[in-house]
């Protein structure tokens, strides 16, 4: 507890899961794709909107809570898909699971995690599930039979990622899926003997070599002299495919990495409960728009239509007042609670939830906001952005 007790932001938290990782690995959740502009980019506009406080407001009653799907959650926000949570703290999507469970938000287990779906189901609390359509489609069947079957809330499915990446970072580190041991990298590893003991060795000691638990047999193998097979994403995946996924789920059903109002039309009218608004955290293409900045035209074409949802730069609670304000109904957390769980596994992703929910009540009440529905766009001191 002492290394969170000196964590007063997200930057601590930040600053603290570096020092605590090999590079590698935090270069691989810390960093953007090719020069990270997106990346900052997500963060310099959340950082030009100012917003106008507000005084001799009764602030004694004030409720925090909202409304998303139907259900109420203790604070605007939820958990994203983050898919290598189990190489920052052992068994570190189950930690995540549970933080967000004992915080009474939502959790997203991603298609690439290390920990299985069936482990998942037992942390308790609103949990749902991210898929990647691959092209051999019956296997990206298979997983959303098995989160119904589990009862898994939500299905989230993320359409950025056909064309794979670009990030020489990971290369440069010697970061790559799955990953073949080489001296870089494996100095890299050395050099960190704690995270070598707190979460490789029990890692393989509780369950083997770290593996991608929710795909299939042959493709799980993450580790090795060769290079294993991984399943390829779907090139040719369209709107077609998001009408199929939606007639296969029975529960809430969402489209990720929506940047654009057209898009956000075709994914409510193909079924859609729910839009993510996000750029992927800066890690898709480099030239993308930042969230906050298209939020506008998406929440004024679809926002009486249908749920939605931000993610990408949140970084303060001041973030997701902004966010709230212009029309979401909610954000996802990505980088913020893995920083939480490098540092402290899930008390620390508990102190992430916790310093974002006290700054978000803060910010609220320097506007003389005692509930969220009475954030609106008057808020900005320069409503023309917005």
């Amino acid at each position: 507890m002492g290394r969170l007790d000196r964590c007063y932001n997200i930057a601590d938290l930040r600053e603290a899961a570096r020092k605590r990782l090999p590079r590698g690995i935090f270069e691989y959740i810390d960093r953007g794709t090719e020069d990270g502009v997106a990346l900052r980019e997500n963060r310099a506009a959340f950082e030009r909107l100012r917003l106008t406080p507000r005084f001799m407001v009764d602030l004694s009653e004030r409720d925090m809570t909202t409304t998303v799907f139907g259900q109420r959650i203790a604070h605007p926000f939820g958990i994203g898909p983050t898919a290598v949570a189990g190489l920052l703290s052992h068994r570190g999507e189950l930690a995540l699971a549970r933080a967000a469970a004992a915080s009474g938000i939502p959790f997203t287990l991603a298609t690439g995690s290390l920990t299985s779906m069936e482990d998942i189901a037992t942390a308790g609390g609103r949990l749902w599930f991210q898929l990647y359509m691959w092209e051999e489609e019956d296997l990206s069947f298979a997983l959303v039979e098995r989160a119904r079957n589990l009862g898994f809330e939500a299905l989230i499915v993320t359409i950025d990622s056909a064309l794979g990446r670009l990030r020489e970072h990971n290369e440069r580190n010697g970061f790559t899926f799955p990953f073949q041991p080489n001296p870089r990298a494996l100095i890299d590893m050395t050099l960190h003997p704690g995270w070598l003991t707190r979460v490789l060795f029990r890692t393989i000691l509780d369950s083997g070599m770290p593996r991608n638990a929710n795909y299939p047999e042959h493709y799980q193998q993450m580790v090795g002299f060769r290079k294993h097979p991984k399943p390829r994403s779907k090139k040719a995946m369209t709107w077609n495919d998001i009408a199929r996924l939606r007639e296969m789920w029975p529960g809430t059903f969402m489209v990720k990495s929506v940047l654009s109002a057209t898009d956000a039309k075709l994914a409510v009218d193909h079924g859609a409960d729910g839009i993510v608004v996000s750029n992927h955290g800066g890690r898709a293409m480099d030239s993308a728009p930042a969230t906050i900045e298209v939020l506008p035209e998406i929440v004024d074409a679809v926002g009486d239509r249908t749920t939605v949802i931000l993610d990408s730069g949140i970084r303060r609670g001041s973030d997701i007042v902004k966010a709230l304000a212009i029309g979401a109904d909610m954000v996802l957390l990505g980088r913020a609670t893995l920083y939480g769980i490098a540092t402290a596994g899930q008390a620390g992703a508990e102190k992430a939830i916790d310093i974002l929910a006290t700054e978000f009540e803060k910010t609220m009440g320097y506007l003389g906001c005692r509930r969220i529905d009475e954030l609106d766009r008057g808020v900005f001191s320069q409503p023309k952005f917005v």
